[in-house]
């Protein structure tokens, strides 16, 4: 009997458990496998099987080994991370490629766990929790001054990817992993992960880098309360009644990457927000926020501004070879998406034996030829 022809025998409620943590709708999934709503739905049933060729098309549709359907009862797993995205409309309801990414990190995580275990490395936070009803500006303050950025090194600063590097390194120092992973960008923009260890904070790699800045500034608030969650920072600036946990997280991510001390000066002797947004290397959306809240431009100015800049703000970057972009190398697109701190505790569990080269190529998602850059480069 062929594949086409062999059936095999799956329990359904780990069919229903693949399709449902994968974000798919039944009908959708009945018509990307290209089999009858009816043959599909019998399989949930319980009443009829797919067959090999049909459950592996499945497992490549939902990303789930072909191994996880012969188990006896589906895997447990963590919930997925509280909805602070503010979209009534989507509450709790994720992109397939969000839902995607978030189990992407949770899988990360418990690999650099096992890596740091075999290390006998601290993989615990580095940083105290803090209360909501502590003040975000003077969280953001104590912070500024321990990552030792002040306006003249903010500046110094060639391009906001300098920023966000320089940033992202000083927080994995703290024990706090760093993802850039893709996912639709009117979707999410980041998201936290503090219900395991070590917390793991995600920035989505298709968004503009100073948007991207500000993200990475607003989930490290939410590890700082400790409170995991997927969030649209910068769209959430706008909204007038915005959670108390999301609101905090923005006032301390925008109290740190322009102080207010520092942004009535600037604003009282510029209003320029492109020339602003280079300076600094902040957001245009973040500037607006603040020109607004502190007075400087009217309602009608603020409005007149977001209607200017909005096609801007919500886009995702360039792709690479587009308009003079340029595509990275795999060795600098591997550290880009995964972080120092990641690889380093790959390559170090090399360097000891604990993995195989094989073994490193599959969490570091890249080829053989590549290893030796990527291992170059990685802190030890």
């Amino acid at each position: 009997m062929s594949k086409k022809t062999l059936t095999v025998e799956v329990k359904p409620e780990i069919l229903k458990w693949a399709i449902d943590t994968a974000g798919w709708k039944e009908e959708d999934i009945s018509k990307k496998l290209k089999v009858s709503p009816a043959i599909f739905s019998s399989w949930l049933k319980g009443v009829a099987n797919p067959t090999l060729n049909q459950l592996e098309d499945l497992a490549k549709v939902v990303k789930r080994p072909l191994a996880v359907f012969f188990l006896p009862e589906a895997p447990k797993e963590n919930p997925l991370p509280k909805d602070y995205r503010m979209l009534p409309e989507k509450t709790g309801k994720f992109d397939k490629k969000t839902i995607l990414a978030i189990r992407r990190a949770r899988r990360l995580q418990k690999i650099s766990k096992e890596l740091s275990e075999n290390l006998n490395a601290n993989i615990n936070k580095m940083i105290p929790t803090v209360k909501k009803s502590e003040d975000p500006k003077k969280t953001a303050e104590k912070y500024r001054e321990e990552f030792k950025l002040d306006d003249k090194k903010q500046k110094s600063f060639k391009n906001p990817y300098e920023v966000f590097n320089y940033l992202r390194d000083i927080i994995e120092e703290k024990n706090i992993i760093i993802f850039q992973i893709s996912m639709p960008i009117e979707d999410a923009r980041g998201f936290t992960l503090v219900d395991g260890s070590p917390a793991v904070i995600v920035v989505n790699s298709k968004d503009q880098i100073e948007a991207r800045i500000f993200t990475l500034m607003h989930e490290f608030g939410h590890v700082l309360l400790n409170e995991s969650g997927v969030s649209m920072p910068e769209n959430s600036l706008f909204i007038k009644n915005v959670e108390s946990v999301e609101k905090w997280c923005n006032d301390f991510s925008s109290a740190f990457l322009l102080p207010e001390a520092l942004a009535k000066a600037e604003f009282s002797q510029n209003k320029d927000v492109a020339k602003l947004s280079r300076a600094y290397k902040v957001s245009k959306a973040m500037l607006f926020y603040n020109m607004y809240r502190l007075n400087f431009i009217s309602k009608q100015q603020y409005d007149s501004f977001i209607g200017k800049y909005e096609p801007e703000i919500q886009k995702p970057k360039e792709k690479a070879g587009k308009k003079g972009g340029f595509r990275p190398t795999a060795d600098k697109q591997c550290l880009s998406e995964r972080g120092q701190k990641f690889v380093s505790l790959v390559v170090n569990n090399v360097d000891k034996g604990f993995i195989t080269h094989s073994d490193a190529l599959g969490y570091l998602s890249i080829k053989s030829k590549n290893l030796d850059k990527v291992m170059s480069k990685a802190k030890k």
